[in-house]
């Protein structure tokens, strides 16, 4: 496969300008995965600086499942008009909304759960185990555990993405600031199920 060629199917499949596709491409000394493993580590180089940038900009928008029981209200932000009205900005909101809608998550984000609930989980986890006659530290490992992955469950961004388990919602909107190249930020969201 020539270069132009590689360049053109990683912009396909990243959607990144044609320009970092080459620099990807070259520094990957032609193989496509590394290039794209290089892509997704400058993306998320990208969003870490980004971080901190005002996201004055940004749209609502919702999801309602077909079978009328399950409905999403999403609040995305970005810094600029001109990316709040691009496909790649209204993409990422739908496969958030949908994300939402499937898998319920309570929070935005791990830091945003409460100590109070964790100290729940864990009070709960302790009494299923209580009767398992497990020494003290086995208990608390596997109570360390469940504990985070319920944090993993109920956190947003944290959550596996349902189309593509090998990445998180997290890395989804990282990808779409390397496209953007703006600050994207998930302001709230409301989840409706009857």
């Amino acid at each position: 496969m020539s270069e132009l060629e590689q360049i053109k199917q990683l912009r396909s499949e990243t959607g990144v300008s044609l320009n970092e596709c080459k620099k990807a491409i070259e520094e990957g000394k032609g193989n496509l995965e590394a290039a794209k493993e290089i892509l997704k580590r400058k993306g998320q180089d990208l969003a870490a600086k980004k971080a901190g940038r005002e996201v004055g900009e940004g749209i609502i928008d919702s999801y309602i499942h077909d079978n009328r029981k399950i409905g999403v209200l999403l609040d995305l932000r970005c810094e600029s008009d001109f990316v709040a009205r691009s496909d790649n900005f209204k993409n990422l909101s739908r496969e958030i909304c949908l994300q939402i809608a499937a898998m319920g998550p309570a929070f935005i984000k791990e830091d945003d759960i409460p100590e109070e609930i964790l100290e729940k989980e864990k009070k709960n986890y302790l009494e299923q185990l209580a009767d398992s006659k497990k020494p003290e530290e086995v208990m608390n490992k596997i109570v360390e555990g469940k504990v985070k992955n319920y944090i993993k469950e109920n956190s947003l961004l944290s959550q596996v993405w349902i189309k593509d388990n090998a990445k998180t919602v997290k890395d989804l909107i990282e990808e779409c600031v390397a496209k953007t190249g703006e600050n994207i930020v998930v302001g709230r969201f409301t989840r409706y199920e009857l």
